[in-house]
């Protein structure tokens, strides 16, 4: 293992707030985005993703203003997804703030929109996410949720995470809709799928519940480890699991 692992909280947030579910429902309040942040900054997590999980289907972009809040607070680099519909958007997240933009429902939807991100900002500020669910039925065994998670697409996600980096994008973050909050584990089989189809960075994401299950997700491909629950209730430290993965012989970010 020489790729330095990241450890990555998840602000997934809805009005404004911090919020938590299982299976991407049954949400409830988990704080500030801002008091959130700094926490985190503090506490050592390497880089922060803030979801504004309710922008794609109310048919808005995200709220700037968090964003900016955030911005102001945050120590280190950051990725807004939620809304971000065009290179337009985009923009508008990265010049309030934002270190990179993560994009899906409207990626799907019309994947000229990866090309023309990257083209404008660079691919190492554009990461796509890609919401999945099990269906025996595709070829690898994962189909493509977007709105989310809501709307199942009928697509392959591991054949559309290869289309994904064709575009020269970094960093794919699958999502498994049967992990979300569940902390039973990350989906490893989508995580070593994605990481063989692509090559790229790929982000375990779903289903922490565990110190077993960051290693576990490393073994199977991913260097960026993200998780809300475990840290937003505080059931893991962030020293402690850096802790446990260097015992483990996994390099973690400072």
């Amino acid at each position: 293992m020489s790729d330095v692992v990241k450890i990555m909280p998840c602000l997934d947030m809805q009005d404004g707030r911090v919020v938590k579910g299982v299976h991407f429902v049954d949400i409830r309040d988990a704080g500030d985005p801002v008091d959130c942040a700094r926490a985190y900054c503090t506490a050592g997590a390497d880089e922060l993703a803030l979801l504004d999980i309710t922008a794609t289907v109310e048919g808005r972009g995200t709220l700037l203003e968090v964003v900016r809040r955030v911005a102001d607070a945050a120590t280190i680099p950051f990725t807004v997804g939620g809304g971000i519909r065009d290179a337009k958007t985009a923009e508008a997240v990265l010049n309030a703030g934002a270190d990179k933009v993560s994009t899906s429902s409207a990626a799907f939807r019309r994947p000229q929109v990866i090309d023309e991100m990257v083209r404008a900002f660079g691919a190492d500020r554009v990461t796509v996410a890609i919401d999945v669910d099990r269906n025996p039925s595709l070829p690898s065994g994962y189909e493509v949720y977007i709105d989310g998670g809501r709307t199942a697409t009928g697509a392959d996600a591991v054949e559309w995470s290869k289309q994904v980096a064709d575009f020269g994008v970094q960093v794919i973050l699958p999502t498994s809709k049967a992990g979300d909050g569940a902390k039973t584990g990350y989906d490893l089989p989508v995580i070593k799928a994605m990481k063989a189809a692509t090559g790229v960075e790929i982000v375990a994401s779903g289903g922490a519940g565990k110190l077993e299950h960051f290693y576990e997700a490393v073994q199977a491909g991913a260097t960026i480890l993200l998780a809300a629950s475990v840290f937003h209730f505080k059931s893991i430290d962030i020293g402690e699991l850096k802790a446990y993965l260097a015992e483990k012989g996994v390099p973690c970010g400072s």
